[in-house]
This record gives C-alpha cells, structure tokens and sequence, in this order.
C-alpha cells in the first residue's frame, strides 16, 4: 500500500507485478515476460511455495510476505475512497463489470471507478481508444486484469502511453468481486493450500498450471541451491 501511496503522492509510474509459479514458468520461457519483470517497480510474491524456498535459499521471508489482491483490497478501496484516488479498472467482461463495480461500490460507496472490458484488440483501434480514454480520465491507480501473460504483456506494449500512476495487473480479481468466481477463505491463503482448493474449482483449468508447470522449474531451482552465495 505504501508503494501505492507513493506513486499517487508524486504522480510517478509504477509497475508493481507479482510473481507465482505459473508466472515463474512464463519468465522462464518467455523474452516478453523477463521484459516486463525488468520494468517492474516492486515484485510482490502471490506464491507459498515461493516463500517456502525462499526460506530454504537462506531468504529473511515469511507467509506474511504472501500478498494477493483478495488479501489487500479492503485496505486498498478504503484508502482509495478516503483519499479520493480515482481507479481505472482494464479487464474483465463486459456483463460481469457492472456486478464487480457494483459491489465495489456497495462497500466504498465514495469511490471513484472507472471500468473497461478487458476484450479488445490489444493491436488495434480499440486499443487506441482506451489509450486516448486513460489519458483524458488520468486515473492514480491502473489495475490490469486480463490474465497472465496478456496483461503482462499488455503493460509492457503500452507503458510509455500509461499515465503516471500505480499500475498493477491483478487477473481474474474483479471476476471475484462479481461473484462469478469462487473465492477461497482468506485462511486458506495463510496456511498455503488456496491452490488446492482452486483446484477442486476449476480442476479442468489449472490441472497444467499446478501439476505440470512446475516441473519445468525444478533444474533452476537446484541451481538456485548450489548456487555460491555472495
């Protein structure tokens, strides 16, 4: 919140990106991806597996460093509404942005939103236009939520025409705020098994995501381990 905080304060932009293993798999097998990494500001870690080797590597980590939209966006809209920051949400569809605006809303009444789907050309006129629309609105906070790696991406093919404000992919957040995707209880986040319960959801889905991508990873994690610390 306070990088948050900062870059509405001084008008400075700033990518703050988050990292879990399936965007670990996609750094490792994409240029674009490590361009966007490099652009970043500040890296939060969405990921307790992470964490958890990150212990291992001898890294002054902890769960609490888990950070997650749907861990933060109490604070987040409350201190939008209290100090007036007007956000500009980019994703989601075009019937379920009406139900995530509107509990939003319900809660923060005062708040300033902005919306626009996030199912668009990102190469064409219509790109063009949101561009032209971001400019005019000048929104303190951009958040991006059109899933890894297309606004990932997104960011990186636009961000010297973003405005200068808080930009943040977040992915399907606004979808839980619409009620059309199943939240898991905040504790399962804590004790690490939110990713099990994501999957008994959407087994279909992430079955890749959390069963096979993950092994790509394994001959860069045991150089990580036998790497000489410096």
């Amino acid at each position: 919140m306070s990088a948050i905080a900062q870059s509405v304060t001084h008008k400075r932009r700033m990518v703050i990106a988050n990292h879990n293993l399936h965007s670990l798999y996609l750094f490792h097998r994409r240029a674009d991806m490590r361009a966007f990494y490099d652009k970043a500001d500040l890296i939060e870690i969405d990921s307790t597996p992470m964490i958890l080797w990150g212990r291992l590597l001898g890294r002054d980590v902890s769960r609490a460093h888990r950070c997650t939209y749907l861990d933060f966006r109490e604070s987040f809209w409350a201190r939008a509404e209290a100090h007036g920051w007007r956000v500009y949400h980019v994703g989601g569809a075009p019937e379920h942005n009406p139900l995530s605006k509107a509990a939003i809303l319900k809660r923060f009444p005062k708040v300033h939103l902005d919306m626009h789907t996030g199912y668009f050309d990102v190469a064409g006129a219509d790109n063009e236009r949101l561009l032209v629309d971001l400019a005019d609105k000048k929104p303190d906070v951009l958040l991006v939520g059109m899933g890894m790696p297309r606004q990932e991406l997104w960011i990186l093919n636009n961000l010297e025409r973003l405005p200068a404000c808080a930009i943040m992919p977040i992915g399907a957040a606004f979808d839980y705020e619409a009620g059309v995707m199943y939240t898991p209880p905040r504790w399962t986040g804590r004790l690490g098994i939110e990713w099990l319960v994501r999957f008994f959801h959407e087994p279909r889905r992430l079955f890749s995501r959390y069963f096979l991508e993950p092994w790509v990873l394994i001959p860069h994690a045991v150089r990580d381990l036998f790497k000489p610390k410096s």
